[in-house]
């Protein structure tokens, strides 16, 4: 495993709720990565206590965050090392009521 793999790899298992990103909880830097954040907090988690990862600061981040989840777009959420998927699963989930349930540890 890449020292990048590893870095990402220790982000995910050692955080509650991490999201790879473009910006952050305050200032999203994509339409994606904001109604991830907004998303994320209708489930009633404060975005100070998500973990979030900017991919636009490091581009080995960027992409090693799409080959570590094999996924190819940003944002990526997961919840205890869990990956969850993008911003349209996420809203997908979230109108089901799932995620809600994934974040507060129900499923």
């Amino acid at each position: 495993m890449s020292d990048t793999q590893t870095q990402i790899d220790q982000l995910v298992k050692n955080n509650e709720i991490v999201l790879f990103m473009k910006g952050n909880a305050s200032f999203p830097m994509c339409g994606f990565s904001g109604r991830a954040i907004q998303i994320i907090k209708a489930c009633g988690v404060d975005p100070r206590n998500v973990t979030t990862v900017n991919v636009l600061e490091d581009d080995a981040i960027r992409q090693g965050i799409k080959d570590y989840s094999n996924w190819p777009t940003i944002p990526q959420l997961y919840v205890r090392g869990e990956f969850i998927g993008g911003s349209d699963i996420m809203m997908e989930m979230y109108q089901s009521g799932e995620l809600q349930q994934v974040i507060n540890g129900q499923s």
